[in-house]
């Protein structure tokens, strides 16, 4: 029996960590990676050790590209570790640390610009690329988008550019390695309120959806769960959004 190991990015809190947990669930390792959130992310590492998981946590900041080859060098050890026991191998990669900046498009800066696209955009191509190299047959990439890809978000330019960007890479992906390897996005909408929002505000927005509720958790981890086990799906966004991609 082998060993299917994945890794998540920003997986220490929030929707990172609920998929991560979602993985283990499923019956894989987790190489949990994490910038600033050491706390949540030795949390996180024990919740996954109750489920009977391997796992090993990781610092690293991707939007350096030496940091995402000293990520990838532990993934490699943590693959042959788990292979001395018995075979494992890297089947799973979740691109799902983010940064979602307010800031107005006229007062934007080089250096915001950067740091944004840096990692939401620049950083999951080049972790695709390192995966993609250690999968064999029957990879998966996941990158997390956002409805707001597909919105004129003025309070969040660089983000939602770097996510309409991470749509359009996942089906340049999906074409550069199949057939061997599927690549695909989910897009979230109102699942859990930033901390540049406030809560009268998430309200508001709330209830302009057609569901007239924000996701849960779950609702999104199942949407991994079809992506893992649905072997004929490549290139696509499945929004789990509530409908907002119906709002205006």
């Amino acid at each position: 029996m082998s060993t299917p190991v994945a890794l998540v990015t920003g997986a220490a809190r929030r929707l990172g960590r609920t998929l991560a947990l979602t993985l283990a669930a499923e019956g894989y390792a987790i190489l949990l990676h994490y910038h600033h959130s050491e706390k949540e992310a030795t949390e996180t590492a024990a919740k996954i050790r109750e489920l009977g998981k391997p796992v090993r946590t990781f610092k690293a900041d991707l939007t350096d590209y030496e940091q995402i080859q000293a990520l990838y060098k532990t993934l490699d050890g943590f693959v042959d570790e788990l292979s001395s026991n018995e075979e494992a191998a890297h089947e799973v990669l979740i691109n799902s640390a983010a940064n979602m900046a307010a800031i107005r498009a006229d007062a934007l800066l080089p250096s915001s610009w950067d740091t944004t696209l840096d990692l939401n955009l620049k950083a999951p191509f080049f972790c695709a690329q390192e995966s993609a190299r250690r999968m064999f047959k029957g990879g998966l990439i996941v990158n997390m988008t956002d409805t707001g890809a597909q919105k004129a978000w003025s309070r969040f330019p660089t983000y939602t550019i770097s996510k309409a960007g991470l749509e359009a890479m996942t089906k340049i992906l999906a074409r550069a390695y199949a057939p061997d390897i599927r690549v695909n996005s989910i897009a979230p909408g109102l699942v859990l309120p930033s901390d540049s929002i406030t809560a009268e505000e998430w309200e508001r927005l709330v209830q302009r959806l057609p569901l007239k509720r924000s996701a849960d958790l779950t609702e999104i981890s199942s949407a991994l769960r079809f992506l893992i086990h649905n072997a004929y799906i490549t290139g696509q966004t499945i929004a789990v959004d509530g409908g907002y991609s119906l709002v205006d």
